[in-house]
């Protein structure tokens, strides 16, 4: 007998509970909690921009070779070494081109003595021929004969002028001032200048004053401006960040597995040396960048209240307008006007039509009331234990 008094218990205890949950249910029927999110509109910095990779490299690199073939006797720099214009930085060995030079001054001797000869015999038949002694085809033979002698004796002396010259290039010299990056000889090794000029040195102007080769994709190029401000950073220094600016957009494109890109050139000021030639850069080129302006977040201009969901509790006084912002005093919810300047998406300049500092709706969410209140509990939950009162 107790058994069934104590099912019905329970079943009434779970009755009731279920109307209780159904009553709370319903009695908030259609009723959503409120939350407005707000913002304020105030000075902010507002700036885009489009990434890239690029390439770290010397302002000026020479290539230093030779012009004449044969076995480099001397080497007087190494990688890294600090060198003058005009300093001499390796030799060639000399003996085949002083042997060269001999010669050519051997033939330039032999071609004058011949044209002196011929100088003095042209004389002598002119002086005949005035005469009427000799014929008129003899004395031309001996004007011919002059001219070539004149010819040869000429070329002599530009092959003379040519091994003195080859003779000289045997000593190279740094054509700039500089630091030696990278050295393809060593003393002893034989180069062989024939058909093109081998690269014995390549040297770097001043490596202070280094550029930043970019990449920037053809969708982008057309934002990017000489002169815009860039930041950039280098897997060698990851907690460092680097400025420079825009010097040059080339406008040769290049295509690599049917992508198109240009060529930026960017500053990279290296006074502590710690950019590297050949070290690749994460740079971003600001191609908007607008500082201390009255902004607001983009969203904000975005918000349209709902009268539906805000329900008869809300008054909504709306403007025609295509920018506004809206503010909320008590539940009245105000439209205002606002025209706008440049915008980067996430935020945009407001130039007019609201004050700075006002706080404004950008957003708004809505739930049930029942799950809104905090302090709601169920009946049926423990509540807190009793206060102990003092006797």
């Amino acid at each position: 007998m107790k058994s069934k008094k104590s099912k019905i218990i329970a079943a009434a205890i779970l009755a009731i509970a279920v109307i209780m949950i159904i009553w709370n249910r319903n009695g908030d029927s259609g009723k959503l909690a409120v939350n407005f999110q707000y913002c304020k509109v105030e000075k902010k910095d507002i700036s885009s921009g489009v990434t890239a990779t690029g390439t770290i490299e010397p302002v000026t690199k020479v290539e230093v070779g030779t012009q004449v073939s044969g076995i480099i006797s001397r080497v007087y720099v190494d990688y890294n070494s600090i060198v003058r214009k005009g300093d001499i930085i390796a030799e060639l060995d000399r003996t085949n081109l002083i042997s060269e030079l001999s010669s050519a001054e051997n033939n330039m001797r032999s071609a004058e003595a011949e044209y002196n000869y011929q100088k003095k015999n042209l004389e002598r038949m002119k002086t005949l021929f005035e005469k009427g002694l000799i014929s008129r085809d003899e004395y031309e033979t001996a004007d011919l004969s002059f001219q070539k002698a004149n010819n040869s004796y000429q070329t002599s002396k530009f092959s003379v002028e040519k091994a003195r010259t080859n003779l000289g290039y045997a000593t190279i010299t740094s054509p700039i001032d500089g630091v030696v990056l990278s050295k393809a000889i060593e003393e002893g090794q034989t180069v062989a200048a024939s058909y093109n000029t081998p690269t014995l040195f390549t040297i770097a102007a001043n490596l202070a004053d280094m550029r930043l080769i970019a990449d920037i994709d053809e969708a982008d190029i057309g934002s990017v401006k000489e002169g815009q401000r860039c930041i950039y950073t280098v897997d060698a220094f990851p907690n460092d960040t680097f400025e420079g600016y825009v010097t040059q957009v080339r406008q040769e494109p290049t295509t690599t597995s049917n992508v198109v890109t240009y060529e930026v050139v960017i500053s990279a000021e290296n006074p502590h040396l710690k950019l590297k030639p050949g070290l690749t850069a994460n740079v971003t080129i600001y191609t908007l960048e607008c500082r201390d302006v009255l902004a607001v977040n983009s969203k904000a201009l975005r918000f349209v209240p709902n009268p539906t969901l805000l329900g008869e509790e809300y008054t909504i006084k709306d403007v025609d307008a295509k920018n506004k912002l809206w503010t909320i005093e008590g539940t009245t919810l105000t439209a205002h006007a606002v025209t706008t300047g440049m915008s980067n998406g996430a935020l945009t300049q407001i130039t007019g039509g609201i004050e700075e500092g006002t706080e404004i709706i950008s957003d708004i969410e809505f739930g049930n009331k029942a799950t809104a209140k905090s302090t709601e509990r169920s009946p049926f939950a423990p509540g807190p234990p009793p206060s102990k009162k003092k006797k």
